[in-house]
Order: structure tokens, then sequence, then C-alpha cells
């Protein structure tokens, strides 16, 4: 039997559970919690510092995470680990890339943002960075054939092309991969990358924002049902960003702010199979610290992708840090974000999506 059918229904057996001891302490009329699995994904960490968290489930099933580790982000000791989920638990992670010897001179370098991802036909793929910081690193990638078991050697990804910059691509119905990226070289720029050969080969688009009006990076991407792209992330003006494209991500609509506060913080979203966008992210503007609004991490759902709702508060602290997430929805339904925990680990929850609604909302606090 695959691990994520053992993983299913070990969470049908939780949410059951779980169903039970609500009902007894809660009145007739409250609703189920759409939380049917809380856990960390690592335990013990195998690195003082844990950050920028990837999910995916592969063709056959296995649900795999993906993150940076190392004493602190920016150090020379950070690299890219990878745990898959056992039918019980999560199996012990294992560091799969570093900067050893990739800067000038053969100093090391950190790893920065891998990105997990396969097509409807292609390998597993992982793609990452390296470079001293943001504004100067490069892109690569590895290739897995078994599910995560075995990788190939680090391919380097070419001038230009950066690839999915921190959130997933998706895989348009003709084929072609959109991968969402960013640059902060010349300012804050969002932009797509795209490939028709399963990554072989890629192209570049143009920036989909002016960056001294909004600056914008790290956008996540919406496929929607009539054939619209969404793309939307974070920005410098403690807004969330948003543009639409009506002709698969050839041309982009005028960039615009949502009504969605988020302190220049990472998040993602997911497309659920029901119709609706489901937005994970950090509810707040910024402060003078960079870690400051990072303390809640909430849900929202949307319609339209431009009027939310938020419904679920799944951390909340007014000193610790909760952020970047990433987001999918597993072929059994269930939702999954993984995220930073108090910058030491990773957590993952599981949610129902179908309890994700007006129940959900009888206990969310006001936004």
């Amino acid at each position: 039997m695959h691990p994520p059918r053992l993983l299913s229904r070990l969470v049908a057996s939780l949410a059951a559970s779980l169903g039970v001891v609500a009902a007894q302490a809660q009145s007739p009329a409250s609703p189920p919690s759409p939380i049917v699995l809380s856990e960390f994904i690592a335990d013990p960490a195998p690195t003082p510092q844990a950050h920028a968290s990837t999910l995916l489930e592969t063709r056959d099933g296995r649900l795999l995470a993906a993150w940076f580790g190392g004493t602190h982000e920016g150090a020379a000791d950070v690299g890219i680990w990878l745990a898959q989920r056992g039918p019980r638990q999560w199996q012990t992670p294992r560091r799969l890339a570093d900067g050893a010897h990739a800067g000038v001179d053969g100093a090391a370098v950190p790893a920065w943002n891998p990105v997990l991802f396969q097509s409807a036909t292609g390998p597993v793929q992982l793609y990452y960075k390296l470079g001293p910081n943001p504004r100067q690193w490069w892109g690569l990638r590895l290739l897995s054939t078994d599910d995560g078991a075995h990788w190939s050697p680090p391919q380097r990804l070419p001038d230009g092309i950066l690839g999915p910059i921190k959130n997933k691509p998706v895989q348009l119905p003709n084929g072609r991969i959109l991968a969402p990226s960013s640059s902060e070289d010349r300012g804050w720029r969002a932009h797509l990358e795209w490939s028709d050969d399963d990554g072989a080969h890629w192209q570049r688009g143009m920036p989909l924002n002016d960056a001294s009006v909004i600056g914008a990076i790290q956008p996540s991407l919406l496929p929607y049902p009539d054939g619209r792209l969404q793309a939307l992330g974070r920005s410098q003006q403690n807004k969330l960003f948003s543009t639409f494209s009506n002709d698969g991500g050839l041309h982009w609509q005028p960039m615009q702010l949502l009504d969605v506060e988020n302190p220049n913080s990472g998040t993602d979203a997911v497309m659920l199979r029901d119709g609706r966008a489901l937005l994970v992210y950090n509810p707040a503007i910024a402060g003078k610290d960079w870690w400051d609004g990072r303390g809640t991490l909430a849900v929202a759902v949307s319609n339209d992708g431009t009027h939310w709702q938020r419904m679920l508060t799944l951390e909340n602290s007014g000193k610790d840090e909760f952020s970047y997430p990433a987001v999918i929805q597993t072929r059994d339904g269930l939702v999954h974000i993984s995220y930073t925990w108090k910058r030491r680990r990773i957590k993952h929850v599981v949610l129902d999506p179908t309890r994700i609604n007006a129940s959900a909302a009888a206990s969310r606090p006001s936004p």
C-alpha cells in the first residue's frame, strides 16, 4: 500500500477521533475543526534554523517536503534538506544540496528557497538557489526519477533564469510549465519563466510590475476554471499584489494592490478543486523590525481572487515568527500546509477544505 493511502487513513482516523472529542467538548451546533493533523516535519530538527519549505505530492502519491536549514539564513553552511512522509510520520531528513565551494575562489555560499515540482509526465524536480544574497543568487535544479529516493547532480539554470523563486509552478493544459519568479537586484520585480519541454529549456517574461510603484516578489499562480491566471504575493506596500492574465500568462493586466494586509512576508496560494482559491498568509502590516507582523498565520478563501475572507488562524503570537507557507491539495482532497515555526522547525498542518466555510468562520477572529 502506498504511504499516502496510509496517511489518508491515519488522517481519517485522527479526524474521527478529534470529532468525538469535539462533540463531547462543544455544543451540538459547534462545527468540526478544519485541522485534521498538525505535526513537525523534522523532530528533532537537524539544524539550528529552518525556513522556506515546499511540498509535493508525487504522481505515485508520496508526500515530499524540502526546506533550507543551517546556522541561520544567509550563513555559508545553509543547505537544502528533504524529507518524505511515511505511513505514520516523517522520515529522517536528508541534506541534498549546499553551496560548498560554489562561491568566488571556492568559498562556500548559502542555499535558498527550494521548490518541489513534478509535471504530468516528467521526473520530480527540486529547484533552489545559491549565492551570497537574493540580489546575487543563481538558480539550479535536481532531478529524481524514483520519487525522491535518488537525485541527479545539480544542474545550473541558464543565465537570467532563476526558476520558481519560492512557490510552486503550474502546468497548463497545453503542457507548458509556468514558474512564478522574481528578482531583487534592480528593485523588487515579479516575472514568469516558462518551459515547453519539462524544464530542459526556459524563457523569461517581462516584469509584471513597475518596481518604483509596487515592489513585488515571490508570486503564487492560480489557474481559474474559466481559464484566467492570477499572480499574487507579497509587496513592499503592506498589501498583497495581484494581476490577471487571460491568455495563459503571455500578457498581464496592470498590477494592483488587494485589500489584504501583509507585512512584506512570503505567502502561498492554491486553487482548490471546488473552484475556490485558498491563501495562506500573515495578516498584518510591517513594523520597524523585519519579523514584525509574522506572528499570526492565517488561511483565507476567495471565489474571484480579489475579495478574500479570512477563515482560520493557524498560529497567533505577539513575539514569535510563523511564516513562509507552502500549500498544496493532494488527490484525496486534503489541503497540506507547511511553514516556518519560530525559525527552528518546519510545521505541517493538514486541513479538510470541506470544513473551511461558514463553520470555520464561526471561530475565526476578526480580520
